[in-house]
């Protein structure tokens, strides 16, 4: 019988104000009619999965599955608190800040993860890679041809070496701030790799991401360097924002064994402000 994850509470991080993203800064947030900068809404995830990491440790790290929806902004240094009730796998979780419900999650810890895919070898982004405008056509083309893949290293450099302001609040086997820590990568990495890779291939400021589907393969140390691999699977438009459904295969660049599948839905242009 799974150990139960218990809900938790802290306040919000924006890691990442000076992203290329400026959904992420107070100006552009604010002219599209949001009172502050958007938390990443990996970082959001990350949150929500504290839990799972929390009460199962390396099996999470190893085979965990998280479906995480983003409800409504979550605010730099905001409380925010997350409630859990338990299920047969696993858990549902909300995440609520200031009286609204920011986001919703199921997470589970299957007895045995689905088959991992196959590393393709698609050819890499050049270095000096300039992605043209984030527009249908652009988009069609990449779900057409394919996608350029993607290279990322866990560090504990990376902006998302930690999602919360206090690196101790961090689960120990993801804390990258000391030797007491394991310094595997978290979620809000992870997940970001699918946001950097999807921001890789065209250019769009600003995009929001929606919502994932992860399934964890396998943990990932600190220092693995990382290949994604890229398809975009879906296009649509609903209520004047432009829609893009990818799925994004991360292997390690050295074995090319799988680690993490994300399928992440976004925002790629919004409607005016």
């Amino acid at each position: 019988m799974l150990q139960a994850a218990k809900g938790w509470s802290n306040h919000a991080f924006n890691q990442v104000p000076d992203s290329r993203n400026r959904i992420h800064s107070d100006d552009m947030a604010e002219a599209y009619g949001y009172t502050g900068a958007l938390v990443p809404g990996v970082t959001v995830s990350a949150c929500l999965i504290h839990p799972a990491v929390v009460a199962w440790g390396m099996d999470w790290l190893s085979r965990g599955h998280a479906h995480v929806t983003i409800k409504s902004p979550l605010y730099d240094a905001a409380p925010f608190e997350v409630v859990t009730q338990a299920e047969d796998e696993g858990y549902r979780a909300e995440l609520v800040s200031e009286e609204r419900l920011c986001a919703v999650a199921e997470i589970s810890l299957p007895e045995v993860s689905p088959p991992a895919p196959q590393y393709r070898g698609d050819p890499m982004l050049p270095d000096d890679h300039q992605p043209p405008a984030a527009t249908r056509e652009h988009f069609e083309v990449l779900r057409e041809t394919g996608c350029p893949a993607a290279c990322f290293r866990w560090s504990a450099e990376n902006p998302m070496a930690t999602y919360l302001r206090d690196p101790t609040d961090v689960p120990t086997l993801l804390r990258v701030d000391t030797d007491a820590g394991s310094g595997y990568a978290n979620a809000a990495f992870l997940l970001g790799c699918a946001n950097w890779h999807f921001a890789s291939v065209a250019y769009m400021n600003p995009w929001i991401h929606l919502e994932t589907r992860s399934w964890n393969h396998a943990p990932v140390a600190l220092g693995t360097e990382l290949l994604s691999e890229m398809t975009v699977v879906d296009l649509f438009e609903r209520k004047g924002h432009a829609f893009a459904d990818c799925t994004f295969h991360l292997f390690r660049a050295d074995t090319k064994h799988c680690v993490s599948v994300v399928e992440q839905r976004a925002i790629y242009r919004m409607r005016s402000a």
